[in-house]
């Protein structure tokens, strides 16, 4: 799609070039797929040449759409319909960070597990009740197969190249791309604080997710200390120690942060966004926002709206490979 990841386009294409590359053999075989068959921009600019448009293809074994960042929500509804059709012809289809959404509008991940990038998972969950979002790096449910973006793809990739032809063979690309670990799908996208602070912090750790986990009905500092059996002093001291911030300034950031994600990811009215984060009142709603990000949240969804005009809302790439 217009404004793909090329970081996720890459990490999906690579590994299956390197295992005909190692072997010697065409296990694998793609072909780029655009709507009307004519280059594809990237988020960073590139113009990607294809090889077809969706009335020109070869035949497929499965189809992987590489989304847009940020999600692209209108004008697809070519594009939609065309994967109706490949799931009536039994076609095993995957999404690549953002193309998870896609196939949720075409109705392709009900009652199916799939995971996206965890910046749109809120948005997936909300939108599309019936299908089982995951935080995972991955998933693959039947013949459908999903993953967060970014370099999760080249996991996606090895996992299935180890069921196809072994974990030689995947290992040995792993290490090609100078990748030490294979990373499985049951792998959290996000480095989770107790990595990044070790785990001789319980008090500050259970501080964090206790306040994740409050965004609508923030606690206060004195009874986020309460809660964690420690005193606000020790407790401030402990975030300004290892997270270089006190607890309030923290506990505004996540707030604004899913405010954010809310403004560019959902139709909700900016005062219903404000009240969903904790604030009580659309005057203090905005003035946080601007001061945080230099805008104010009607600001913010106006230039992702423009931003979504200025893009062509029609291509689409998909991956050819012979997954099945």
């Amino acid at each position: 799609m217009p404004n793909y990841s090329l970081i996720a386009f890459s990490s999906a294409i690579e590994p299956l070039r390197m295992a005909n590359w190692i072997t010697g053999d065409d296990f694998y075989e793609t072909t780029l797929i655009s709507h009307d068959g004519e280059a594809v921009a990237s988020s960073f600019g590139v113009q990607t040449l294809v090889n077809h448009s969706l009335n020109d293809l070869p035949e497929l074994d499965a189809i992987f759409v590489c989304g847009a960042s940020p999600i692209a929500r209108t004008g697809n509804d070519a594009i939609i319909a065309w994967l109706r059709q490949q799931r009536d012809n039994q076609m095993a289809i995957g999404g690549i960070g953002t193309g998870s959404y896609i196939l949720a509008c075409a109705g392709l991940l009900n009652n199916h597990k799939a995971t996206i990038h965890w910046w749109d998972i809120d948005s997936l969950r909300e939108d599309f009740p019936h299908t089982q979002v995951t935080n995972n790096l991955f998933e693959i449910d039947d013949k459908r197969y999903t993953c967060s973006g970014g370099t999760a793809a080249m996991d996606m990739m090895l996992f299935l190249i180890r069921q196809q032809h072994g974990m030689d063979l995947a290992a040995s690309i792993s290490e090609q791309f100078v990748c030490e670990r294979m990373r499985t799908g049951d792998d959290p996208q996000r480095i989770p604080l107790k990595t990044r602070i070790g785990a001789s912090q319980p008090k500050l750790i259970e501080a964090v997710q206790l306040i994740e986990a409050n965004i609508e009905e923030p606690l206060s500092a004195d009874d986020l200390a309460r809660h964690v059996g420690v005193s606000r002093r020790h407790l401030e001291r402990l975030f300004k120690k290892h997270l270089q911030t006190v607890p309030s300034k923290h506990y505004l950031e996540l707030r604004l942060e899913h405010a954010r994600k809310l403004l560019r990811q959902t139709d909700k009215p900016v005062l219903q966004v404000g009240l969903s984060c904790g604030f009580a009142s659309a005057s203090y709603f905005s003035t946080a926002y601007r001061n945080h990000y230099g805008l104010t949240p009607r600001e913010e969804r106006k230039r992702l709206q423009d931003q979504e005009e200025n893009i062509n809302p029609h291509p689409v790439v998909t991956q050819r490979s012979q997954l099945i």
